[in-house]
């Protein structure tokens, strides 16, 4: 996928090819990376690189059962425990949960068809606003770019703390650029 997002027709259109860039940026940030580094701590959080991923894969995942009006009480325990793999938990698997939530989201999107639709506003966390009892759908997507982009820029963090690579460098690899004077794809140490 090219590091920007291409022409857009609509705003529908728009909104889902930004939410999709951020989640490829995320996802990207694992590349390489051992089932250890995974779950490396090196920064002064105690986020991973698959927490993050899982974390977000878990928020969009109730963003559109919100949406869909099949809500569930927020479980806080499980909150935390989606911020790091669990044991025998991979990054496929991982990977796996967060193209199904994309899928999801994007059929939800499409179905509903209205970036006006109204989202109700979930009571029982404290981050929501007190004082709006409703969402629209386009503010639910903007705010799964917002979050999701906040996330990639923790996993970033994280992943040049453990070998030191960085966005560019990490999709160059994947995708398979050439070197140029000023630009190396990552390379795992030897």
């Amino acid at each position: 996928m090219p590091g920007q997002v291409g022409p857009i027709a609509t705003e529908q259109e728009g909104l889902l090819a930004y939410l999709t860039q951020m989640r490829y940026v995320l996802k990207l940030t694992a590349y390489g990376l051992t089932d250890e580094q995974l779950r490396a701590t090196p920064s002064a959080s105690t986020l991973s690189v698959g927490g993050l991923v899982k974390h977000c894969a878990s928020t969009e995942e109730n963003w559109i059962a919100t949406i869909r009006k099949e809500s569930r009480p927020i479980d806080f325990q499980k909150y935390a425990d989606d911020f790091k793999l669990a044991d025998g938990e991979t990054i496929d698997d991982v990977f796996a949960r967060y193209d199904r939530a994309a899928e999801h989201t994007e059929e939800t999107v499409r179905e509903l068809g209205d970036l006006s639709y109204s989202v109700p506003v979930d009571r029982s966390v404290p981050w929501n606003r007190p004082d709006l009892d409703e969402f629209s759908l386009r503010w639910v997507l903007l705010h799964l770019i917002q979050e999701t982009a906040r996330h990639a820029g923790h996993a970033d963090i994280v992943r040049e703390s453990i070998d030191g690579a960085t966005a560019y460098p990490l999709m160059a690899a994947a995708e398979g650029w050439p070197e140029t004077s000023w630009l190396k794809p990552w390379k795992p140490a030897s």
